[in-house]
């Protein structure tokens, strides 16, 4: 059988291998389909004369063959044995296989040499297998990168800083203790702006996605900014959260706030259903050992940890947390909107820096929530407690001696005033 020299192919499947972090038996494949699309450009440049060009599957029948000790190629092609030949690339006739294996009979297949000779395979052909080995090993590569992490989506991984990429970092992560490194994107919209990304820094991140498709640059793309983060950071610090004795039932974080006056800042909503176990105080730990580990993993985040409560009034009132509520009206149920009432004193505190702590708040229980004075709102109630009941009918009736009598039945709205026991922090 004739061979196409191949000086140092061997070495030159070891070299790409470790190259591109991919299995001998991967680059092989590769380098199969990479030879056959040259012998394609090959076969056309032999036909220039031919006016309609090999349809697409016209080469499906043949197939590369890698001789690694003898350092080449050959090329093969199956053909089917039949009475009269029309298509050599395809078909080859009784009679001639025949007279080789005297057994042959019509439908059966043979399978050829059709290896061309070293000369003929000529620079055009080799520019074309170049070409398409690059986009095959690219393909082998993303195809191994789905395998490893389609499984990890939603973890938590170790994170190396390689390099800048506009506004992107590019990062590498492990998938395994052993596994090669991966490199993956961190969009500016999941970093912190705490963080320092300096070259071979280590973070920890959050798998966002695998990107599917044969598009430019990483595959993976990773978040310091997700609130899954927090969470796995706070599993990792509180057994009682692994043991499944306290439960995170909300997190609401603002990792990149509209302003930079603002800090980044996050509230986790804890519960328990232990009555020995302070939820909030397994969080936070001795002296608050549990709770700073993650602040520093997080480059200082602010983080405030808050009771769950079933009740609205209660859940509310300790998600405005550290300001100190004196009641929380539930005035619309069904469109979960409530008015929190706190002191003059605590007005600031309770709507935040450029209002981040209530809108937080109100990301973490579902509630609109409207902030208000408790003196001046119980002095707006009292006014109007004292209008007296013909006056203000007259504003909302235009009553006239030619309009019928009518008689009207005041409803009382039900509020729901809750005391809140939480402390100012």
């Amino acid at each position: 059988m004739s061979l196409v020299n191949l000086t140092g192919l061997g070495t030159l499947v070891d070299e790409i291998s470790d190259r591109h972090n991919l299995p001998q038996t991967a680059v092989q494949d590769a380098l199969r389909e990479a030879l056959l699309k040259g012998y394609e450009r090959y076969r056309r440049s032999q036909n220039l004369e031919q006016t309609l060009p090999f349809p697409e599957d016209y080469f499906e029948n043949f197939e590369v063959e890698l001789d690694l000790e003898d350092e080449g190629f050959r090329v093969l092609s199956t053909k089917l044995i039949v009475e009269e030949v029309e298509n050599t690339d395809h078909q080859i006739a009784l009679t001639e296989v025949q007279e080789v294996a005297t057994e042959a009979q019509l439908g059966d297949s043979v399978i050829l040499d059709v290896t061309p000779e070293q000369g003929d395979f000529g620079r055009m052909a080799a520019i074309q297998t170049k070409q398409v080995l690059l986009q095959k090993l690219r393909d082998q590569q993303r195809k191994l990168v789905q395998e490893e992490f389609q499984e990890l989506e939603g973890e938590v991984l170790q994170a190396r800083v390689l390099r800048f990429e506009r506004h992107s970092v590019i990062m590498a992560v492990t998938s395994a203790f052993g596994q090669p490194e991966t490199e993956s994107e961190l969009p500016r919209r999941e970093q912190l702006p705490n963080d320092n990304y300096r070259a071979n820094a280590t973070f920890k991140v959050y798998l966002r996605n695998v990107k599917e498709g044969s598009h430019r640059g990483p595959q993976l793309v990773v978040s310091r900014a997700a609130a899954d983060l927090v969470v796995y950071l706070f599993a990792n610090e509180v057994p009682e959260i692994e043991e499944e004795i306290v439960r995170i039932v909300a997190v609401a974080r603002e990792a990149n706030p509209p302003t930079r006056y603002v800090g980044p800042r996050t509230k986790i909503a804890v519960d328990t259903l232990e009555r020995d176990v302070d939820p909030v105080g397994a969080c936070i730990g001795a002296r608050g050992s549990r709770i700073q580990a993650v602040v520093n993993e997080l480059r200082g985040e602010k983080i405030d940890v808050i009771r769950w409560s079933p009740d609205p009034s209660t859940y509310i009132a300790n998600a405005l947390s550290p300001a100190r509520v004196d009641g929380v009206i539930l005035n619309d149920a069904e469109d979960r909107q409530a008015i929190v009432l706190v002191p003059e004193n605590q007005l600031s505190l309770a709507i935040g820096k450029e209002g981040q702590n209530v809108r937080l708040a109100a990301r973490l229980t579902g509630w609109k929530i409207d902030i208000k004075d408790s003196q001046k709102y119980e002095e707006e109630q009292a006014a109007l407690e004292a209008q007296p009941l013909g006056d203000e009918l007259e504003e909302d009736l235009d009553i006239s001696s030619d309009t019928p009598e009518e008689t009207f039945s005041p409803v009382e709205e039900t509020a729901v005033i809750v005391e809140s026991g939480s402390e100012e922090e």
